[in-house]
């Protein structure tokens, strides 16, 4: 199939499953995933109901959150996130929504975020542009970091790991002087597609799984922005994180990565 055949399918799957989510909102966990990490009934409803629908009509396999799948490097699958921003969910709180991207050897070729409580609908194939519900969007103009808002991943400054919790606050305050509009909304899909729309002139995303990331790569690509890892390394499935954003508001970002890391003498562990 074309792409924009498949983008037509992954829409209307999507579509079909958006009142579920909806009338599901404020489930509480189900699965305990680990620390701080939990999976609502809904996660593993909508992702059996996602993941047939797609694998019936159109014979591609599918790699979800909670069932996982293919692996991602080589081959074509989609790519599956059946509530992003769990924890908002559960809690009732509107910042929430479906993330799917279809995969082919390793890179994002389509994307597709819905945000069935703000009534958002984006979608967009390589090359753009960028669709918010059926409407295309104007490619991403250059700006600066100054006049942007910027999505700030969640941390535990205590927290270890790949990348350190201090990292992360003092990353945190550096990116205060230089923006004073910076937003933490708890859903790695919504700072993605907001970065696509140019309503966030970049985001910062500190997790490295597909399922969150694919999606809104896929967004900014096609709407003309860039996109690396923590370390100005091109994103693929593989990165352990994201930086997105506008043309201009990239470089500005990047260079206060790489000022505050050297200051503090943090290792981003990739």
């Amino acid at each position: 199939m074309e792409l924009a055949e498949l983008l037509t399918i992954a829409s209307d799957v999507l579509d079909t499953a958006a009142p579920r989510f909806v009338e599901g909102i404020g489930a509480p966990s189900a699965v305990q995933k680990g620390r701080n990490d939990f999976a609502t009934a809904l996660d593993l409803e909508l992702e059996k109901q996602i993941s047939a629908q797609l694998a019936e009509r159109t014979g591609i396999p599918v790699h979800g959150e909670e069932f996982g799948g293919p692996q991602l490097t080589s081959g074509t699958a989609w790519v599956l996130d059946p509530i992003d921003g769990t924890f908002n969910y559960s809690q009732g709180h509107p910042l929430c929504g479906m993330l799917l991207a279809l995969v082919r050897d390793g890179v994002p070729v389509l994307g597709l975020t819905w945000l069935p409580m703000q009534g958002q609908r984006y979608a967009a194939a390589v090359g753009g542009p960028v669709f918010l519900n059926g409407k295309p969007l104007p490619p991403l103009e250059a700006a600066k970091l100054s006049d942007s808002m910027i999505g700030f991943g969640t941390f535990n400054i205590d927290g270890a790991g790949r990348i350190p919790g201090i990292f992360r606050f003092n990353l945190l305050g550096a990116l205060s002087r230089l923006s004073g509009r910076l937003r933490m909304h708890g859903s790695t899909g919504i700072d993605l597609a907001y970065t696509a729309s140019g309503v966030l002139g970049g985001a910062v995303v500190f997790g490295h799984h597909p399922w969150d990331n694919a999606a809104g790569v896929a967004l900014v690509r096609a709407a003309g922005g860039v996109v690396t890892d923590l370390l100005g390394r091109d994103w693929t499935i593989e990165s352990g994180s994201v930086l997105a954003a506008a043309p201009g508001v990239h470089e500005e970002l990047l260079d206060m990565i790489t000022v505050t890391a050297d200051r503090v003498r943090g290792e981003v562990s990739q």
